[in-house]
């Protein structure tokens, strides 16, 4: 399958411009050592591209090779709720290495989180279903490998970081502009 199975909607966080023609879905693993290499790449695109991107983050945790993972995914869903979602999600990816959950706590604490709701919402049910709901679209839409990909809802299937995905992105972008003129 090379289509995204789930399109974007309100139940993702996104960053960047909510009408940008240009989208980047992240199928990713918080303790996956190549979405920790691609987290600045991206960061990169992010920044390069500014309001012709929106991006998502998509949980795919491979909890039985990364046993923290999904506990890391849930607590950024917890800080979603509290309005720092992107904050929690860089701030694992920046210290992906130590996920363990007092750890977790500590970084939550430092953005900023209230502590006492986060320990209660790390335990939501709705917050452990997104993750898996996360997972199983990601299943469905091919993805069989961390970090996956996917521009405009098309699997990308080059080499992310040898600036393949920039390239495209790019070139997807004018494609749009020619289109759109």
């Amino acid at each position: 399958m090379n289509q995204l199975y789930q399109p974007i909607s309100n139940n993702d966080h996104f960053y960047g411009n909510p009408d940008a023609t240009v989208s980047l879905v992240e199928y990713g693993d918080f303790e996956c050592p190549y979405c920790g290499r691609a987290y600045p790449i991206v960061k990169a695109i992010k920044q390069e591209l500014g309001k012709n991107l929106k991006f998502v983050f998509r949980n795919f945790p491979l909890t039985k090779i990364h046993p923290n993972a999904f506990s890391a995914a849930v607590a950024t869903e917890a800080a979603a709720l509290q309005g720092k979602y992107w904050e929690m999600h860089d701030i694992i990816f920046e210290h992906q290495h130590s996920l363990d959950p007092e750890n977790v706590f500590l970084l939550a604490g430092r953005i900023g989180l209230d502590l006492a709701k986060f320990k209660h919402d790390i335990h939501d049910d709705k917050l452990i279903d997104k993750v898996e709901k996360d997972f199983e679209t990601g299943l469905r839409s091919g993805v069989n490998r961390t970090p996956s990909f996917f521009i405009n809802g098309e699997k990308f299937e080059g080499d992310w970081g040898a600036g393949q995905l920039m390239e495209r992105l790019k070139a997807t972008l004018s494609a749009d502009q020619i289109v759109n003129k």
